[in-house]
């Protein structure tokens, strides 16, 4: 399966090629490199010159170039949310648009619902996922181990009017909060999760998707209500197919029941019907 995102509002892929990717997020442009594009470029270099931000790398040290008086951070609005934007050192803003196609996904299940659904977001960085669940009628558990993305996605959560909406924030290695969890006792109808390909938790915990994915899966699997409604895997670990995925949330299937689906998150450019790959998932649902 492959999701796409078209242009939207506030957001579009302008183009991409030779390594990097021309998009708009609101009223601003923005370079970034990106190893997938693997193609040429269809604009001109005049055209990719008119960016406002550009990230750039260079050996083992990178950096921003903004141009235009651009403001250190600033807001979009994108499915139906406001987002703060603002570059960071390691090239991301606080976006993924691709995951809309997620998020859509998630607010439909959750609100068929006619009880109290828990969702656990786990690796949930800036909280967009948080934010959707949280404004379809969930409460929501949202972990992550870097205080500076829990403190942009509380700021998140009140610029949509979310500041006292049922969310846990929490800075906490995941892998020790879902072993909490257990010995609590606590369940969650819905996971989401984003596992890196390496990190640290707060107190130098160390995490490797390689080493570690396994037992975040047994955890997670122990975590859930005896009727859960979905699980969700993100990936931009590069090397990982969404079979990898596919594969992990079949022991859900076996025991719950309902189906998978798994593929490419990618962005159709808005120039062309080309379509860059962003990424993988793979999500079950009980129905």
């Amino acid at each position: 399966m492959i999701l796409t995102l078209e242009k939207q509002k506030n957001y579009e892929l302008i183009d991409s090629g030779s390594g990097e990717k021309l998009e708009r997020y609101g009223d601003f442009l923005m370079l970034r490199p990106d190893p997938e594009a693997l193609w040429k470029k269809n604009l001109s270099i005049k055209d990719w010159e008119k960016a406002d931000l550009k990230f750039i790398r260079s050996g083992n040290t990178s950096k921003w170039i903004i141009k235009n008086n651009i403001p250190k951070n600033w807001q979009i609005n994108f499915g139906d949310f406001n987002f703060i934007l603002k570059p960071t050192s390691f090239k991301h803003i606080g976006i993924f648009p691709e995951q809309l196609l997620n998020w859509e996904w998630m607010k439909k299940i959750i609100k068929k619902q006619d009880r109290k659904i828990k969702v656990l977001n786990l690796f949930a960085y800036t909280g967009g996922a948080t934010l959707v669940c949280a404004s379809s009628g969930a409460e929501v558990c949202h972990v992550d181990s870097s205080k500076q993305a829990v403190i942009w996605a509380r700021e998140n959560a009140e610029q949509n009017g979310l500041k006292d909406a049922p969310i846990r924030w929490l800075i906490e290695d995941v892998v020790t909060f879902l072993k909490r969890e257990i010995k609590r006792g606590n369940k969650y109808d819905c996971i989401i999760m984003d596992p890196p390909s390496f990190g640290h938790g707060p107190k130098d915990e160390l995490w490797k998707i390689e080493e570690n994915f396994l037992e975040l899966m047994d955890l997670c699997v122990n975590v859930l209500v005896d009727d859960p409604l979905f699980v969700l895997i993100n990936g931009y670990t590069a090397g990982y197919s969404s079979i990898v995925y596919e594969n992990n949330l079949k022991e859900i299937q076996n025991k719950f029941g309902g189906k998978i689906e798994s593929g490419e998150l990618t962005i159709k450019e808005s120039n062309s019907d080309r379509m860059l790959p962003c990424g993988i998932f793979a999500r079950w649902s009980k129905k």
